[in-house]
């Protein structure tokens, strides 16, 4: 059986996991000199509650190899096969790591190190497309190929409602973060060739999220897309944002999660944004 691995920085709807087996290699939240391990001891009900009482903003920390092939021997047994589906190698060291784990469990474990050039709802859905595709019998490479195609077509458009997350983290450069924060600017953040970059900036909430609906209709057109609306600790923007897609973009299906603790802790609360991908036939 194919064994699906992905990472922290992924998401998707909370039953996905067990219906379509996927397992996620948890990714560790620092504040300072203290570490958490994501879903062990900082899940989404306490993560945001652990900032204000900690005052400082978080960083991420990367697994270790050796971490990576304890959990891989966790979830397969000798000789089988792992898809494993990580958070852009532009953005993350994780994939690096999973490329060393891999090569250390050769013999062992047949282990697939899949780069999505993205992160967020991206993985979710190339989970899922590689459970489904796996049940009908589809080999490996014809699984890889499959999830190299949805990595050329995928729009996203994030906008940020705060920016001392990403300059802390140096998403964006101080200058930047200071003069769009005295000027009330709403960034949107766009992904371009494996990278998250600053887009248009914008002025107030309501026109940020018109723009991040443009910034995805401008690549998806009419086409018939599979939507997924993710937030950070806002739910009422992303029922807002969600209105907007399914009145300007031609939705087969939506998707609504919340956005996965390393990327929140990145771009910060408020942030919300859109995934469209393009459906295809299965071939």
């Amino acid at each position: 059986m194919l064994r699906i691995v992905t990472d922290g920085a992924a998401d998707m709807p909370e039953s996905w996991g067990e219906e379509f087996e996927i397992h996620t290699l948890p990714l560790r939240i620092r504040f300072g000199e203290e570490t958490y391990v994501q879903g062990v001891d900082v899940d989404q009900s306490n993560f945001y509650q652990l900032v204000e009482e900690k005052r400082m903003i978080p960083g991420t920390s990367l697994p270790s190899p050796e971490q990576v092939m304890e959990f891989y021997r966790s979830v397969a047994r000798k000789g089988e096969e792992i898809l494993s589906i990580h958070v852009s190698s532009k953005m993350s060291g994780t994939f690096s790591v999973v490329e060393m784990a891999a090569k250390e469990l050769a013999g062992e474990l047949r282990v697939y190190p899949f780069d999505s050039a993205a992160g967020s709802a991206v993985m979710g859905l190339m989970c899922r497309e590689a459970r489904i595709l796996a049940r009908t019998g589809a080999s490996i490479q014809k699984i890889l190929d499959r999830l190299a195609q949805m990595r050329t077509r995928l729009a996203l458009a994030f906008t940020m409602d705060r920016l001392d997350f990403a300059r802390m983290n140096g998403r964006v450069n101080a200058l930047q973060s200071v003069l769009s924060s005295a000027l009330g600017i709403k960034p949107i953040v766009i992904l371009k060739d494996g990278l998250l970059q600053m887009g248009d900036k914008v002025r107030t909430r309501q026109r940020a999220l018109r723009h991040v609906i443009q910034t995805v209709k401008e690549q998806v057109g009419r086409l018939p897309v599979t939507v997924a609306v993710v937030h950070a600790a806002d739910p009422q923007a992303a029922q807002e944002l969600i209105a907007q897609v399914r009145a300007q973009l031609n939705v087969r299906e939506l998707i609504q999660t919340e956005l996965s603790i390393p990327v929140a802790a990145n771009l910060g609360p408020g942030t919300v944004g859109i995934v469209a991908l393009p459906m295809q036939e299965r071939g």
